[in-house]
């Protein structure tokens, strides 16, 4: 109780002296303050503020470089993507020169695929019309045999005497020649 007490004591005494005496401080706590404030500007100003310009200019200039760093690598970036997009325009070049390539390669297979298929199927149509023509001139043979066979047999039966070789065979030349130019003139026309 004796502080407040104290303290009520205090407030009548000061409610006694004039208002500008309550806001103003007395002369020698002045002075006492503007000298602690001489003091502590001094040593803020020599101290204090040229450490905090010099830790603001560091920071200035290390974002500076952090700045001029992320404008260096977004160059090299750019390039590396330059040199990427033309890497790939080269490789898609290539497969489509290659692409290009096989196309051609299977055109001219396909090609020659044709042209021997037209080349073996040309050789078999000739060996069939040589086969043909074997079986052609054998079976004029055969014909002419058995012709030239009935002949002597129909010979003798009209003659009533059977004929010596050599007028057999004179006769029978001489029909065959006569037969052959028959089928070569039938023959040479159908063709």
């Amino acid at each position: 109780m004796l502080h407040f007490a104290q303290a009520l004591e205090l407030a009548q005494e000061s409610s006694e002296k004039s208002g500008a005496a309550l806001i103003l401080p007395e002369l020698p706590e002045l002075l006492w303050g503007a000298l602690c404030f001489i003091v502590v500007l001094l040593l803020l100003t020599r101290i204090a503020f040229p450490r905090l310009r010099e830790s603001v200019e560091k920071r200035e200039q290390a974002i500076r470089d952090e700045k001029e760093a992320a404008e260096k690598d977004r160059q090299e970036a750019h390039k590396e993507k330059e040199e990427y997009d033309r890497q790939l325009a080269e490789a898609r070049s290539e497969a489509n020169r290659i692409t290009e390539e096989a196309r051609g390669s299977a055109e001219q297979v396909r090609k020659d695929l044709i042209a021997k298929a037209e080349k073996d199927a040309e050789g078999i149509v000739e060996r069939a019309r040589e086969q043909a023509g074997a079986e052609r001139t054998r079976t004029l043979q055969e014909l002419q045999s058995t012709v030239a066979g009935l002949s002597i047999e129909l010979a003798e039966k009209v003659v009533g005497r059977s004929l010596d070789g050599s007028a057999q065979r004179e006769m029978v030349d001489a029909y065959i020649k006569e037969v052959s130019d028959m089928g070569s003139s039938n023959g040479g026309s159908s063709n």
